[in-house]
């Protein structure tokens, strides 16, 4: 047994040789056990440093702020609701899309990694791309929102160092049919223009900052138009820049009962799917943030504000037979009768004399109050953040309400000329426009009443009229009792109002014996259809309006009646 364990045998023979061996074997162990105890506590000193100095490390780096070098913040990817129409119908959705990372520290060869990326990206900027290739950094982006094929080919490259990472971008079914309205978000997937920037400001940045965008929490936001209209808005516009050779052209379809826009048209518009040319000077939403004098549709708001005085009837009768001299400026009528005429005649021939009549009978304190109470001349109220504030003289004086009543010296937006003839004809009430949807109960605890009732009747007579026996004619559609008020503008070129350029209207109303709808039309320095024709509104803007009327007025719930002839009807009034 104990040969085999050698040890305790040697141990037994220094013991036997021993006179005392019990201690020399206890003096040994004490040896053994001092040197032993040392090493342990060396042992543990040096472990003891190592584990400190790693903890005092991550300490440190977690007071430090986060190397973002080492991939894309969390937002990039953050969702957003869907955008849908008033039925349903998606406007702008997140899909997903790959994005083109690389690892420079990974990178052997910059040059050769850049030769073939290449292949498949040829827009590459190549000096750009070999600084980031060449940067030591742990992560840089080469390229974003690739197409599947790109993506393919990309890795069929076999570059070590590339990778992808799974982002969200927009998609936009309606592509540039309602552009202008739903806006952009930028390659971070933030709204930057539009009803997207709006949903931002409404409280999502906040959540995606937070982490706290998830898609299937996010109920889509249901806006006020309906596309079918926006559709036929957008082709009308678009068509009428092209046949009248405009530089732009738009149009609004308004619910005068709610202020809910129903459709909104600007072109040159971009395609959001590739907004390559949104910032071009061009493309801008001239309907909302375009400021024009809008010529002749002011003297709606004129006579309104001539009969809502109680200075004025539809009986009361000026005197347009010689022009207006005042200072250096004489003001002529453009198709002059040279007589006495009654209002009526002076709204349906659009007679500048008797407009700027109209607004002596008031008194140029009272003419700027009208304006101002009608929402004419203050910033829109609305959710779309492209707004314009409108311009007028800082003192206004004689001239100037005289050149104001019809049509120039003021500048405003055409949705809110919109607006405010939707209040000359839905019973009085200013009610601010909005893009989402909105049920009648709501606009009315929102709206304010501007006229009287009886001004509102005079209204829908001479719209009616005009439409019948003046310059509204072309915008006539059979069943549908079209009533409006054209605008012709000349524009001030060089400080001089020009002969040659005009910015053209037509406000257009029905069914006018129970209006529900504005369909307001523009056309920027339009030219003649064919020679030897005229580029007045009529000629221009009210055949856009009555196109759209035509083409959307089922859509809208308006049932034709064909028991008018002519397809108007004159309001009565008394």
């Amino acid at each position: 047994m104990i040969a085999r364990f050698p040890s305790i045998a040697r141990l037994l023979k220094r013991r036997a040789k021993s006179e005392d061996g019990s201690i020399v074997v206890e003096g040994a162990r004490k040896a053994t056990g001092g040197k032993g105890r040392t090493r342990i506590v060396m042992t543990m000193a040096v472990f003891f440093g190592i584990y400190s100095t790693i903890t005092g490390r991550l300490v440190y780096l977690g007071f430090q702020n986060p190397d973002l070098s080492g991939g894309p913040q969390s937002r990039v990817t953050a969702s957003r609701p869907d955008i849908v129409d008033r039925n349903g119908e998606v406007l702008a959705t997140d899909i997903k899309t790959a994005s083109l990372f690389a690892e420079p520290r990974r990178i052997v060869d910059a040059d050769e990694a850049i030769e073939k990326l290449a292949t498949v990206l040829p827009e590459i900027d190549y000096e750009q791309t070999y600084h980031k290739l060449k940067s030591g950094a742990g992560f840089v982006w080469l390229q974003r929102q690739l197409t599947p094929k790109q993506q393919s080919d990309i890795m069929q490259l076999g570059v070590p160092g590339f990778g992808f990472r799974t982002e969200k971008r927009r998609f936009y079914p309606a592509g540039e049919t309602s552009s202008y309205i739903v806006g952009l978000t930028n390659i971070d997937n933030q709204g930057i223009s539009g009803m997207e920037k709006y949903i931002d400001e409404q409280g999502l940045s906040d959540l995606q900052a937070s982490g706290l965008a998830v898609a299937k929490d996010l109920k889509p936001v249901q806006l006020s138009i309906d596309l079918r209209v926006q559709h036929i808005v957008r082709d009308e516009v678009a068509t009428g820049m092209e046949k009248y050779r405009a530089v732009a052209a738009g149009a609004v379809v308004l619910n005068i009962k709610t202020g809910e826009v129903m459709a909104m048209a600007s072109v040159p518009d971009f395609d959001p799917n590739n907004p390559y040319n949104a910032q071009d000077k061009d493309r801008l939403n001239r309907m909302s943030a375009g400021l024009y004098e809008m010529g002749s549709t002011l003297k709606s708001f004129t006579t309104a504000m001539a009969l809502d005085s109680g200075k004025v009837t539809l009986e009361s009768r000026f005197d347009a037979s010689r022009p207006i001299r005042i200072g250096r400026q004489t003001i002529h009528d453009f198709h002059g009768k040279a007589r006495v005429l009654s209002v009526p005649e002076v709204f349906i021939y659009s007679s500048n004399i008797g407009s700027a009549k109209e607004a002596e009978a008031v008194g140029i304190e009272g003419h700027r109050e009208f304006l101002h109470r009608l929402g004419i001349l203050e910033k829109m109220q609305t959710e779309l953040p492209e707004v314009a504030r409108p311009t007028e003289p800082k003192v206004w004086k004689q001239v100037h309400s005289i050149t104001i009543a019809f049509g120039h010296g003021v500048s405003t937006t055409p949705l809110q000329t919109a607006v405010g003839c939707a209040a000359l004809l839905n019973g009085g009430y200013l009610i601010q426009p909005t893009f989402l949807r909105r049920a009648q109960e709501q606009a009315m605890s929102v709206a304010k009443k501007v006229v009287s009732d009886k001004t509102v009747e005079g209204m829908r007579y001479l719209y009616a009229l005009n439409a019948e026996k003046g310059s509204g004619r072309n915008a006539r559609v059979p069943g549908y009792r079209v009533g409006g008020k054209t605008g012709t503008a000349e524009k001030v070129v060089n400080g001089r109002y020009s002969k040659d350029k005009n910015f053209n209207a037509f406000v257009a109303a029905f069914p006018m014996d129970d209006p529900q709808y504005i369909v307001l039309t523009i056309a920027d320095e339009p030219r003649p259809e064919k020679p030897g024709m005229g580029a007045t509104a009529a000629s221009n803007a009210g055949v856009m309006a009555a196109n759209i009327v035509r083409r959307s007025a089922s859509m809208l719930g308006v049932k034709p009646d064909f028991s008018h002839e002519n397809g108007a009807t004159l309001v009565s009034y008394q």
